[in-house]
């Protein structure tokens, strides 16, 4: 710039002075070193930048190095490292491999849920007879094993039911024996009579022999005719009493089957009054309201000086066998079958860490088995995903917890 502006001030031609073009030459020269030195600074920096990493700054150089040296341009990073980016290129296909592999194994084989609650068949307690209640031993919320006592009815009336009912058995056993009695008598009254049967036979054998006799000497003149009549007379008496005698057989024997049958009706009656014994004796002991099972006592409702009806519910009872309902989508049991392990996380308690396994899987939709299934036969019809309803069994409920029915949880299904 300065050389340019030199030419421009300086005369032209011969008219030109000596010390003005002596100027101009010292001025060139001047600008050559200083590109010189300048293009000597960029070769000598290019190399550092290449070690340094920095591809761009020795590309801005290439051009100076062509207009300057002539030298041609050096190759890409690529070109000059071609065995690295092989390693590059498959370090990250066995990256990308490795992950596709990790979601296969570790994060695909998995199916949750927080739509489930955990899951019991709580039920109603209720007295099986009517009383006022005298004691209630248990309070809201409290586990009970088996065998605890939750209600006392008033025993009272029931005990004397009780002794009503064994003094109905001990009367029928009394009017058993009593037949029996008479049945043995009348069995002696028939081998009696039986005897006198006997004894009539003898006498009309007699009184026919006497007959014969005495009318065969009536027919020889030998005998009276008197006497002939007479042993006729006693003979068709000692057939009278043979008849009589046969006759008594028959009426104690019929009394004996009277007295077998009269018994019969006894006996049924002593069942009856067993059966009747046996009942007041049930209802005795269901004064006393017991747990079947393990479990907690809730909602309690029953009070001391409560009069309980029959089938009256005092309290609600939630026992101790208890799972997980979970309702997956339908589009999450593809691969869900029984005994596949479970993972479940206790919203309450997220703490504690518990596992077990599926139950079952409900053939069909959690909509099908309500009490108004849903109607899809109508011109609006969207398609919506069902919920299928899955029970989970679990290995280790927490004991130091409460947990009850309709907690919420999210229950994670390894299904491969």
């Amino acid at each position: 710039m300065l050389d340019d502006q030199s030419r421009a001030e300086a005369p032209v031609g011969r008219d030109a002075p000596a010390s003005v073009v002596t100027q101009g030459n010292a001025t060139r020269a001047e600008n050559t070193r200083a590109l010189q030195e300048n293009t000597r600074a960029l070769r000598e920096r290019v190399p550092q930048d290449e070690a340094a990493g920095k591809p761009g700054d020795a590309d801005e150089t290439t051009s100076d190095d062509r207009s300057d040296d002539g030298k041609q341009k050096k190759p890409g990073l690529v070109r000059r490292h071609p065995l690295w980016f092989v390693l590059g290129a498959v370090v990250l296909l066995l990256a990308a491999a490795g992950g596709y592999w990790y979601w296969l194994t570790y994060v695909h084989p998995y199916e949750s849920t927080d739509d489930a609650f955990v899951d019991a068949r709580q039920f109603a307690v209720s007295p099986k007879v009517s009383g006022t209640i005298t004691a209630v031993p248990v309070t809201d919320n409290q586990h009970v094993e088996a065998g605890a006592v939750l209600f006392q009815i008033d025993t009272r009336d029931y005990e004397v039911a009780l002794q009503q009912a064994r003094a109905q058995v001990q009367s029928a056993q009394a009017q058993i024996q009593g037949f029996e009695a008479q049945i043995l008598a009348q069995q002696g009254s028939i081998q009696e009579a039986k005897a006198q049967v006997e004894q009539a036979k003898a006498a009309l054998q007699f009184a026919k022999q006497d007959a014969a006799r005495y009318q065969d000497l009536a027919q020889r003149g030998a005998g009276s005719v008197q006497q002939s009549q007479q042993s006729t007379s006693n003979l068709q008496q000692q057939q009278a009493n043979v008849d009589r005698a046969n006759a008594a057989v028959t009426v104690a024997q019929r009394q004996i089957g009277s007295l077998q049958a009269q018994k019969a009706g006894a006996e049924a009656s002593l069942a009856q009054a067993r059966a009747q014994e046996a009942q007041a004796k049930l209802n005795l002991d269901y004064t006393t309201v017991t747990t079947a099972q393990g479990g907690r006592v809730v909602r309690l409702t029953g009070a001391v000086g409560q009069f309980a009806q029959a089938g009256q519910a005092l309290s609600m009872f939630v026992p101790d066998d208890i799972w997980v309902t979970a309702n997956f989508k339908e589009t999450q049991i593809t691969d869900m079958r029984p005994g596949q392990p479970v993972d479940v996380e206790i919203d309450a308690y997220p703490d504690h860490k518990i596992t077990g396994k599926v139950d079952s899987v409900q053939p069909g939709s959690g909509t099908a088995f309500s009490l108004l299934p849903a109607e899809n036969a109508t011109g609006n019809y969207v398609k919506v995903v069902q919920r299928v309803p899955v029970k989970i069994s679990v290995d280790n409920w927490p004991k130091d917890v409460s947990i009850g029915p309709g907690m919420s949880v999210v229950p994670t299904v390894r299904v491969r």
